[in-house]
Parts: C-alpha cells; sequence; structure tokens
C-alpha cells in the first residue's frame, strides 16, 4: 500500500467519524426538538433547519468514505456468479461508473452551491450554498477515491491480462 492510500484510508476514516459525530449530533438535536414540543410546549425554531444541514453533511461524507471503504451500497448478484477476467473488468466498470458519478455530484454541486449561496436558512446563521458545500466536497472525494480503486485494482490484476 503506497503512501497516497495509506493517507486516503486515514482521510476515509476521518469522514467516519465527521459522520458519526453528525449522526449524534443530529439525534441530540432531534430528541431535544421532541423535548421541547411535549414537555415544553414550544420547540427550538432553529432545531429542524439545523437536523437537516447535519444530515446532509454526514450522508455525503459517509458516502465519499463508502466508495474508500467499500461499504457502499451496490448489488453484486451478478458479480458473484462471475470469475477471473470477467469479475476483474465488472470491477474496474464500477469503479469507472462510480467515478463518473463523483465527477458529477463534484461539477453540479459546485453550480448548486453558487446558485444558493445568497439564499438564507430560516433560524440558522449561514446560507443554504453553505450546507450544500459538503455535495461538491464529497464529489471530489468520490472521484478521488474510486481513481484510486480503479488503479488498485489494475496493478493487482496485472498478470491476467484484463
Amino acid at each position: 500500500m503506497n503512501s497516497l492510500s495509506k493517507l486516503n484510508a486515514a482521510f476515509a476514516r476521518g469522514l467516519i467519524a465527521a459522520a458519526a459525530i453528525g449522526l449524534i449530533l443530529m439525534t441530540l438535536i432531534v430528541g431535544w426538538q421532541v423535548y421541547g414540543r411535549y414537555i415544553l410546549n414550544k420547540s427550538p425554531d432553529w432545531s429542524e433547519q439545523a437536523a437537516l444541514a447535519l444530515m446532509i453533511w454526514y450522508v455525503c461524507l459517509a458516502a465519499a468514505a463508502g466508495i474508500h471503504q467499500n461499504f457502499h451500497i451496490r448489488i453484486v448478484a451478478l458479480e458473484e456468479k462471475v470469475s477471473g477476467r470477467t469479475k476483474s473488468i465488472m470491477a474496474l466498470i464500477r469503479h469507472g461508473v462510480t467515478f463518473f458519478c463523483g465527477v458529477i455530484m463534484g461539477v453540479y454541486g459546485i453550480q448548486l452551491v453558487a446558485e444558493t449561496w445568497v439564499h438564507a436558512v430560516p433560524t440558522l446563521p449561514f446560507t443554504r450554498g453553505m450546507v450544500y458545500l459538503v455535495v461538491p466536497i464529497s464529489g471530489v472525494l468520490i472521484a478521488l477515491f474510486s481513481t484510486e480503486l480503479f488503479f488498485t485494482d489494475i496493478s493487482k490484476n496485472k498478470g491476467t491480462s484484463i
């Protein structure tokens, strides 16, 4: 494993930790909102928007880490039925499609951020663009991680003419 792979692995673990913290914070915020609504008869104004913003961030960060750690959702029924060269080619195609999706998220995420940068989030001190900033960030990370996996698979299969 080269230094870039080690760096990416550490970075992916950091993304998972950040996503876990976001999930915990969102759970606490929603819990506080429910407590405020049913016990205090007044839920905090900011809680729903904060929980939604956190969810966008932790889902996108976990999705990027999922590519690197290989825990993302995919259907493997066909992949498990084949072996050898066909399985290797399917893995490379999978990495290529994932790379393309990451690039699309990056490009269109930048457009989304640019168009929503000045739209205020009600009850929170930041804009929609700040909330959506994680979309292009995670898109770039997905493209980076899938590129690494693509070249890792190619180097593993160098002897088996793909």
